[in-house]
């Protein structure tokens, strides 16, 4: 159970961690969150974490965190009231890892920590510095960021596809993470399990 530990030892650390920075880093807190499972993806990947456990982790977290909105006692450095997109996220990572096969549900999952973490974070100081509400904003600067990550990480676990087949898998993924009518946690990893086979 060392992998499992270490890798819940990163997300808890980064809790921990972004409680520092306060409410007002919220947005950001979450994206910190989600880079944080990017060493639980990677354990699972290789074979150190079942999918049993990253599954049943992951389901878990989301169980904790939807707990907290219900009882109005979120963790409001990170978690927003009455914006469920952290639940949203575990329980998706949860149903990627249990029902997708592993090459395309590692994939999904880095796509969903670090494609939104980076796009996040990117709108998130863009917005700050034109000194606009950052809350809930799209723009183009941060889904450029979301494609460029999302062809990365589709070219290092799909070396073999075509970089046409990369770039418009993460193109779509793009556009879902970018449209306004489903949270992008869902999104994204229905989208990716639809398209899985452009790969």
């Amino acid at each position: 159970m060392i992998y499992p530990g270490i890798a819940a030892a990163f997300i808890l650390s980064a809790i921990w961690i972004t409680r520092y920075l306060g409410e007002e880093y919220a947005w950001i807190n979450r994206k910190i969150i989600h880079f944080s499972i990017v060493p639980a993806v990677l354990f699972y990947n290789a074979g150190l974490i079942a999918r049993e456990i990253f599954a049943a982790a992951a389901f878990l977290f989301g169980a904790f965190q939807l707990l907290t909105h219900i009882k109005r006692d979120e963790l409001s450095w990170y978690q927003i009231r009455n914006n469920y997109g952290e639940v949203f996220f575990a329980f998706s990572a949860a149903a990627v890892a249990w029902f997708i096969e592993k090459e395309y549900a590692v994939v999904i999952l880095l796509v969903m920590a670090i494609s939104d973490g980076v796009t996040g974070i990117l709108r998130f100081f863009y917005f700050k510095a034109k000194g606009f509400n950052v809350r809930l904003r799209k723009h183009w600067i941060g889904s450029l960021g979301y494609l460029i990550s999302a062809v990365i990480i589709v070219a290092i676990i799909f070396p073999q596809s075509s970089i046409i087949s990369k770039v418009i898998w993460a193109g779509i993924l793009t556009l879902a993470e970018y449209q306004r009518f489903l949270d992008d946690n869902l999104a994204v990893p229905l989208v990716g399990v639809l398209i899985k086979g452009i790969l």
